[in-house]
């Protein structure tokens, strides 16, 4: 019985996605929500030293920006002229190496609280 009720629990607890532990919010969750928003991406790979910066940067709320991991998709890379990492396009622009949340907002008009 007590094998019964924990394959019941193990399997509605997978089914439902973990609905038992709520989703954690990052401080910056608001500003990467509006970057994505605004068609803002950040273009880097795994390996990048800079790239992990940047990520740490937005710590949690990283979750929510457009991220385009370079080494999983090249040709996208490729056709958006991405030649270091990481890279922000926004509105159009490229924006080379790791930005500050600062120059992020005012390149984005989006605010940062």
């Amino acid at each position: 019985m007590k094998k019964l009720f924990f394959l019941f629990f193990l399997s509605s607890f997978l089914l439902t996605g973990c609905a038992l532990f709520p989703e954690e919010e990052g401080e910056f969750d608001e500003f990467a929500k509006c970057l994505n928003s605004t068609g803002a991406k950040m273009y880097g790979t795994e390996w990048c030293g800079h790239c992990k910066d940047q990520k740490e940067r937005f710590g949690i709320s990283f979750q929510h920006v457009d991220y385009i991991d370079c080494d999983k998709t090249k040709q996208v890379c490729t056709s958006a002229g991405i030649k270091g990492y990481p890279t922000w396009i926004i509105d159009g622009e490229a924006y080379p190496g790791a930005r500050q949340l600062s120059e992020l907002a005012e390149l984005s008009g989006c605010e940062l609280e």
